[in-house]
């Protein structure tokens, strides 16, 4: 049974930082993407960063260049490191794994089979 479970989640001022993380357990096949995503109240949720087994990595333009998504696999343990955080930035975050298209990770729901519980982040201005 595949397990992921996140944590890192907090309250932080603007400007700050966080660094979320996703154990990973249960795994038959490691699967080809893993992602972040997060889902603010009253909003749908999206996608914002995914990393496939090579290291490649694909950002929402939102967070491009603020956030850093990275993986260990050796630990089965995904990060995301968050800077210059934003109140916009507050949001439940959710860790996932799923597959690829064209070697390609795409930020989209529908591609993620596997979803964690999800850690709160709340930036203040």
């Amino acid at each position: 049974q595949v397990q992921l479970v996140e944590s890192g989640g907090g309250s932080v001022q603007a400007g700050g930082s966080l660094r979320l993380s996703c154990a990973a357990s249960g795994y038959t096949y490691s699967p080809y993407c893993m992602g972040w995503f997060r889902q603010a109240p009253g909003k749908e949720r999206e996608g914002v960063a995914a990393i496939d087994r090579d290291g490649d990595t694909t950002y929402a333009p939102s967070v491009k260049g603020r956030f850093t998504i990275s993986q260990d696999n050796a630990k089965n343990t995904l990060h995301l490191q968050m800077n210059s955080l934003k109140p916009e930035d507050t949001a439940m975050y959710y860790c996932a794994a799923g597959r690829g298209i064209g070697g390609y990770c795409y930020l989209e729901r529908s591609f993620y089979n596997y979803w964690g519980q999800g850690t709160q982040v709340t930036v203040s201005s």
